[in-house]
């Protein structure tokens, strides 16, 4: 029971972490295409985010004003 306990705890946790990289990817598709870049650009730091979730992330938030 304490394996079936722990297994859950593990299953709650990724799935937590699948669902913030899901926001963040959305938010930061949205919020690139609010500051006036193009789809393609937009579409880029969506996959980008999508696939290398915290430094494409944190990439995004250093270039996001240029």
């Amino acid at each position: 029971m304490e394996v079936l306990g722990f297994l859950a705890v593990i299953f709650l946790f990724i799935g937590g972490l699948f669902l913030l990289n899901i926001f963040t990817s959305i938010w930061a598709y949205r919020d690139a295409i609010h500051k006036g870049n193009s789809k393609e650009y937009a579409l880029i730091v969506l996959i980008g985010t999508l696939f290398f979730p915290f430094i494409g992330f944190i990439i995004y938030l250093f270039i996001r004003n240029h």
